[in-house]
């Protein structure tokens, strides 16, 4: 959340590491919030915030929205910066969802974002599922839980991709 700035447009996945953001970023000011799940939209209910809800077809299971309809109303969508999760990580695969429909969502909220910061713990550094989201050159930022294991550092750094995680200092290019 403290990437986001007060005024700030971004499109949040409703993955349950993006959930966990939510709570402080009820404290922003103005941010313009796309969301697929209605579980973030209600989450985020406060009249500092905008929140755009896609419509789509609801997944009760997980509280979120997918489809054509979610994709149309995407594509008129820009301008925004992207926070998503993965199911799991492959460094020739990309980022990854065990469902087709969210990697599709997905992947066009990344496309049509102005930058992207991938939301995951580090079990998602171990495999990859089985729907590609993107390639890695489509991240700008990780914000995880621990540093990545070593050759995933050292992949990261290769593609400058900032890493950010607890104890991480604020060198560029992986450099936690």
């Amino acid at each position: 959340a403290d990437l986001v700035e007060d005024g700030d447009q971004i499109f949040v996945d409703s993955g349950t590491t993006c959930f966990e953001m939510a709570g402080q970023l009820r404290r922003k000011v103005g941010v313009s919030l796309i969301v697929n799940s209605a579980r973030l939209a209600l989450e985020l209910d406060t009249p500092d915030l905008d929140v755009i809800m896609l419509g789509g077809q609801y997944r009760p299971a997980t509280m979120d929205t997918i489809g054509p309809l979610a994709v149309a109303a995407l594509e008129q969508l820009r301008g925004y910066a992207a926070f998503i999760g993965a199911d799991g990580l492959s460094m020739e695969f990309g980022l990854t969802a065990s469902d087709i429909e969210s990697a599709h969502l997905y992947r066009l909220a990344v496309r049509n974002a102005e930058r992207t910061v991938l939301l995951v713990d580090h079990s998602k550094f171990q495999a990859p599922s089985l729907c590609k989201i993107v390639d890695f050159d489509r991240v700008d930022q990780i914000v995880t839980d621990v540093p990545p294991p070593p050759p995933w550092r050292e992949f990261l750094s290769q593609k400058n991709i900032r890493v950010i995680h607890p104890s991480a200092d604020d060198s560029a290019g992986g450099g936690a």
